[in-house]
């Protein structure tokens, strides 16, 4: 059975990608939040800038705080976003 998850982005890099969110195959290899960031990047121009540079970047994996060397295992959702301040 082919594994996918559904990818959501928030702020600004869902502003530059211009989706809120995607359903994305997870081939072979595909272990680890870092994996589908690299899978991710691998698209093209637009994927590439903006997972160039993963520390300016939080996940959440199934709505758990994760870093990129986070298992994906049996997870359904992948959120990405920019740290978030507080004033």
């Amino acid at each position: 059975m082919e594994r996918s998850l559904n990818i959501i982005y928030f702020a600004w890099v869902r502003e530059r990608l211009g989706l809120d969110q995607e359903r994305v195959a997870l081939g072979d290899g595909i272990e680890t939040i870092s994996d589908v960031l690299t899978m991710l990047a691998d698209r093209g121009a637009g994927y590439a800038e903006i997972f160039s540079d993963i520390g300016k970047l939080r996940f959440a994996l199934d709505q758990d705080y994760g870093v990129p060397g986070t298992a994906i295992e049996s997870a359904q959702e992948l959120a990405i976003f920019p740290p978030v301040t507080g004033g």
